[in-house]
């Protein structure tokens, strides 16, 4: 599998690997994530007009996406319930991860291609989505507390910072 930036024609290619990750959201019993249109094609559009947006392709087939942002992240400003691992170093952070359930392996190329760009990563999370949070255990991600998006909905933060 690689990385690679998205672009403007993959826009359908994407949706179709995002309404696949709300299927296996939905059937693991997280109903509380990515609903009311979330993440729309204009979110996609803007990650991808703003370089933000990456495909994970197997073969030709796009089977993955997600957005890599780099810091500052307005919505951990503030966390409650914990404190980041450093909170002194720019970060990068992915949101909006998402894959075809029958692709294995999309997650861990995704963090292993983050990690190449910068050794300090952000992530957040539903309480719900504990297959997320399997995963970010699994890579070794710390739980560091919880944050709350700028709609107000709480989600769980973890970050993952490499040794200099």
């Amino acid at each position: 599998m690689t990385v690679q930036t998205a672009q403007p024609w993959h826009l359908d290619a994407i949706m179709a690997v995002l309404e696949a990750a709300k299927g296996i959201m939905r059937a693991s019993g997280n109903t509380g994530q990515w609903v009311n249109g979330y993440p729309g094609e204009d979110v996609i559009m803007g990650d991808i007009s703003n370089g933000y947006g990456r495909i994970v392709t197997e073969g030709e087939r796009i089977v993955g996406y997600f957005a890599f942002i780099q810091s500052p992240e307005p919505t951990y400003d503030k966390i409650y319930d914990g404190q980041w691992l450093d909170d002194e170093l720019p970060y990068h952070v992915v949101h909006r991860i998402g894959s075809y359930p029958e692709v294995h392996g999309v997650f861990r190329t995704i963090m292993d291609w983050c990690f190449g760009q910068d050794g300090n990563i952000r992530v957040d999370t539903h309480r719900d989505n504990l297959i997320m949070q399997h995963n970010l255990g699994k890579y070794g991600f710390a739980y560091c507390g919880i944050i709350y998006l700028a709609s107000g909905d709480e989600r769980l933060a973890y970050q993952k910072l490499l040794p200099e």
